[in-house]
Parts: structure tokens; C-alpha cells; sequence
């Protein structure tokens, strides 16, 4: 079984107090991703961890409704809650263009857009049990997201106005500084990129041209999915730039542990107990499968921790070509608490026993006999 990781505390991460004000919280992120941009970082693999992290930190801090559900549960109050799934830096200085993008920024590290940008994806998590993951199963979820603001259609201006060609870059979203003999062409600081400045902003958005909302949507896992797998729904994720696509939603299924079952790849792994009596003389158990109980034959003899083969009562191959098995172990328990007549039969089978010693423990002691004749010797040797 793979060792769980440990997530840091989210505070921790950014370097702020519990309570610390929303501003503060920005203000802490800002010297956070200046610090590990991956730009002032080429190849260092542990700053392009503490960026990512940063902004995963900042994502659940920065909202309201996440902070308040990780202070009360901590990193479990965020399963199933829509989070952004930062695979790039693009990705990040996409969900947070307000932070990237201009001034700060902007200026060091330049404008990295090339045309409408797609929107970010998003990650949840959903629980199912064994037995969904075996049978498939669809779940109805909903989704955290921003939509465009319906009163402005996403403009950021109100309704009646429209936006203005920034004065200050002339519209094209980029000034261009010349630093001794080079020209840098940076983020224009007055429109934030956009080429154009909103000078009556809409009531209902406040100019940013987003709402948020809250869809729901049908999940159908396919049977045979394995834990931590992801199921991918295009388009369905955050809002990108306009005219560009929604980023995608990404679905990891977490598979809850079962009572009796450890899943080994496409076989399922049980273990039954049985008596002494069963082991010896053969009997039919009663054993569990995904299917309900049913029983199958122990063979006379049979030792404990032997494995038993089901054929075919394990987990589907996702991609449907064939079913796994299902291996009992079988666990021969010894009575704790015998009658009189139960112990008096055992004693008798013990000194019959005696007698007809067992091929197998035969062997056992013939080799424990020839182990100490050749320390005997051995030692006989050195003495000489």
C-alpha cells in the first residue's frame, strides 16, 4: 500500500496567521509567487512545488466559503469542493489574472498570453464504495464555478456603456520600456492586459464580468475504476478568456476501503476463517463476495494460509475485456475453549498422532536432527 502524504497547513504555507485579513493573505501570496515564479527559478523543481502549493493555498484561503469549511475540518472539509487542478504556471496566473495580471508582475516577467487564454481546469474528489467501482455507478455533483456576469454579458461594463481603448497603451494591452539596449514589452499596468479600461463598471459584477455559480452534473463512473483514477469532462471546468473555451473538470474517484476486501489489481482478496475439524476433514464455507454469499469447497487437508481461487467473482477490467478473480485465504483458527469431551478427543487424536507422525512434520524434524548432527561435528572438528 503506497504511504498517505501529509498536506501542510495552508497558513503555513503562505506564511499568515489564522486570522489574518483577506488583504493580508493577498499581500503574502503576491511575495510568495514573486518569490518561486518559476521564471526567476529556471530548473529548480522545489521552487515550481512552493508556486504551485502557494497557489493552492491562496485558491482556498482567498474564498470565504473554503476558508471557512478547511478551519472547521481542515484539508477533509475540501473533499468534493471544486478546486483548481494548477498543472502550469499558466494555469495559475490564469485563475489569479487579477494578481498577474500587470504591475508587479507584469513588469518582470512580461505578458505570456497569446490570443484568448482557455480557462483552468477544475478537480473534485467523489467517494464511491467497492461495490459501485465493480457494478459502475452515476452520481449527480455540483460543480463551483464563474459564469459570465448575465446583466453585462461578460463585458464589465454596464448595461447602456461600453469600455474604453485604454489611453495608456493604446489599446494593444502592452507598453513597450526600453532598458538600455533592449525594448521589454510588459503588461499594459492601467487596463491589466485587456486593452480597454471600464469606466462605468456593472452593478452586478463590479466590472469583472464574472458571477458565481453553481451547476449540477451527472457522473457516470464506468465499472472497474480503481482509486484515484480521473474521469474527464471537457468544457466543463473555469471560465477562460472571452471567446476562448472553459477549462475541463476533472473527477478523481476515491474508492472507500471495504470490510472484507483489498483489491489486487482486477482480483479481490478476502480472507476466512475456518475450524480445525473443516481444514482436516474438507467442508463447504459460506464466503463473501461482491455478488452476495456463497460457498465454495475446502479441500481435505488444506493448511492454513492457503489460497483459494474464485474464478471470475473479482473486480471488470474498465476497459471491459474480462473479470478478475476473487482469492480466499483460508485461516485455520485454534479453539480457545474446548469441553470436556472435545479436549478428551483431542488428546486421543495427540497420541495417535504421536505415533503416525505426519509426512510433512516428518521431514521437519529429520532436518532439525541433521542440523545439530553437523554442529556436532563441526564442533568435534575444531576441538581436534
Amino acid at each position: 500500500m503506497p504511504m498517505a502524504t501529509t498536506k501542510r497547513d495552508l497558513y503555513e504555507v503562505l506564511g499568515v496567521a489564522r486570522d489574518a485579513a483577506p488583504d493580508d493573505i493577498k499581500k503574502a501570496y503576491r511575495q510568495m509567487a514573486l518569490k518561486y515564479h518559476p521564471d526567476r527559478n529556471p530548473g529548480d523543481k522545489e521552487a515550481e512545488k512552493k508556486f504551485r502549493e502557494s497557489a493552492e493555498a491562496y485558491e482556498v484561503l482567498s474564498d470565504a466559503g473554503k476558508r471557512q469549511r478547511y478551519d472547521r475540518y481542515g484539508h477533509a472539509g475540501l473533499e468534493g469542493a471544486a478546486v483548481h487542478d494548477f498543472r502550469s504556471t499558466d494555469d495559475i496566473m490564469s485563475a489569479f489574472s487579477d494578481i498577474f495580471g500587470g504591475g508587479l508582475f507584469g513588469d518582470i516577467f512580461g505578458d505570456r498570453r497569446r490570443g484568448p487564454r482557455p480557462g483552468p481546469d477544475l478537480l473534485m474528489k467523489l467517494e464511491i464504495e467497492l461495490v459501485d467501482a465493480a457494478r459502475g455507478v452515476s452520481r449527480s455533483i455540483e460543480v463551483s464555478r464563474q459564469d459570465f456576469c448575465g446583466e453585462c454579458r461578460g463585458s464589465g461594463a454596464k448595461p447602456g456603456t461600453v469600455a474604453s481603448t485604454c489611453n495608456y497603451c493604446g489599446g494593444r494591452g502592452q507598453v513597450v520600456q526600453t532598458r538600455g539596449f533592449f525594448q521589454v514589452a510588459t503588461t499594459c499596468p492601467a487596463c491589466g492586459g485587456d486593452g480597454v479600461r471600464i469606466t462605468d463598471p456593472c452593478p452586478t459584477c463590479r466590472g469583472g464580468g464574472r458571477v458565481p455559480s453553481t451547476v449540477k452534473m451527472q457522473v457516470d463512473v464506468p465499472p472497474g475504476v480503481e482509486s484515484g483514477m480521473r474521469l474527464q469532462y471537457r468544457n466543463q471546468g473555469e471560465l477562460g478568456d472571452v471567446g476562448a473555451p472553459r477549462g475541463n473538470l476533472q473527477i478523481q474517484v476515491i474508492v472507500r476501503r471495504h470490510p472484507f476486501f483489498e483489491r489486487r489489481r482486477n482480483d479481490l482478496f478476502c480472507q476466512v476463517p475456518i475450524s480445525f475439524a473443516q481444514a482436516a476433514l474438507g467442508a463447504e464455507v459460506e464466503v463473501p463476495t461482491l455478488d452476495g454469499p456463497d460457498r465454495i469447497m475446502v479441500p481435505r487437508g488444506t493448511q492454513s494460509g492457503e489460497v483459494l481461487r474464485i474464478k471470475g467473482r473479482g473486480m471488470p477490467d474498465i476497459n471491459g475485456r474480462s473479470r478478475g478473480d476473487e482469492l480466499v485465504e483460508v485461516v485455520v483458527e485454534t479453539p480457545r475453549h474446548l469441553t470436556s469431551r472435545q479436549e478428551e478427543l483431542l488428546r486421543e487424536f495427540a497420541e495417535i498422532e504421536h505415533h503416525q507422525v505426519s509426512p510433512r512434520r516428518k521431514s521437519f524434524l529429520e532436518k532439525i536432527r541433521d542440523y545439530f548432527t553437523e554442529e556436532a561435528e563441526a564442533s568435534e572438528s575444531d576441538d581436534s
